[in-house]
């Protein structure tokens, strides 16, 4: 299998000016909130809304994946999904990204730019997509299969899943945020799989990164204590290989520095009263 090179980037998607912007659309710098992770009720309820949107324009994304189909075909797929539902695609123009969802190849860890490369047969891409709509977000990431992949590959996207879904299993008010870290690295371990340290979860909700972390490895430097209401992602990306990434020229596309595979999943959730609900299944 070909390494992931860039390829040509087409213009960015129009969206209807019906569609309202998030607060940050065309500022360069980075995201300014100062606010809480914790979020009432009714804003809870309207993640929900955008939590649906974001799910299902990612599926509307996957549907189109085939041998010889571009990333730029997904990326259309899931930007047309979002605009029919009246949602902002969350990372167009986000600090510049120019397109609506990320699509992310191979041994591209995350933040991938849709481009005119072709997809391969046995190639795995990961599609992360998030919905704005009533001043709301709602994140989520998953990896798909190219055609018919090798057996590693296949067993990192199914220990990935299961990564996560433990992760969030572990979520509960009055524990801290780096226990989701400590059991996805656990489980991960046991495999021989790299945790990427560099990218982690992270508040979402009126905000799109609101400045909390969520580790997905073993840290005590993030011990912020999970509360009823509080919002963020969990969204692990483990590697055949080593964590360590490195970053394109392009500012965006982060790979394994030893090109291996990886695969990442990502759901947006609440805090619930006895463990969590996800706001993206």
């Amino acid at each position: 299998m070909s390494q992931v090179v860039p390829y040509p980037i087409t213009r960015a998607r129009k969206v209807p000016a019906s569609i309202p912007r998030p607060p940050y659309y065309g500022d360069p710098g980075p995201e300014r909130y100062e606010g809480s992770d914790v979020m009432p009720e009714e804003i809870v309820a309207k993640m929900r809304v955008a939590g649906a949107i974001a799910r299902d324009a990612m599926a509307a994304g996957a549907a189109v994946i085939a041998p010889g189909v571009t990333t730029d075909a997904i990326d259309a797929a899931v930007h047309e999904y979002l605009v029919a539902h009246d949602a902002w695609p969350a990372t167009l123009d986000y600090r510049g990204f120019p397109k609506s969802c990320c699509t992310s190849v191979n041994e591209v860890v995350c933040h991938g730019i849709p481009d005119l490369r072709p997809l391969e047969e046995g190639e795995i891409v990961k599609i992360d997509v998030t919905a704005y709509i009533d001043g709301v977000h709602g994140d989520t990431c998953a990896t798909y299969f190219v055609g018919e992949v090798d057996e590693a590959s296949r067993l990192l996207s199914e220990r990935t899943h299961e990564a996560m879904m433990r992760g969030i299993r572990a979520v509960a008010p009055g524990r801290a945020v780096n226990t989701i870290g400590r059991v996805i690295e656990a489980y991960a371990s046991r495999f021989g799989y790299g945790v990427v340290h560099d990218y982690t979860g992270h508040g979402c909700h009126v905000a799109f990164h609101s400045g909390l972390v969520i580790p997905h490895y073993d840290s005590d430097r993030f011990d912020a204590v999970m509360q009823e209401g509080m919002c963020f992602t969990v969204e692990p990306m483990l590697t055949l290989g080593d964590w360590h990434t490195s970053l394109w020229k392009d500012g965006w596309t982060v790979v394994t520095r030893d090109l291996s595979r990886c695969a990442q999943f990502e759901h947006t959730l609440v805090v619930t009263e006895d463990g969590a609900e996800i706001l993206t299944a």
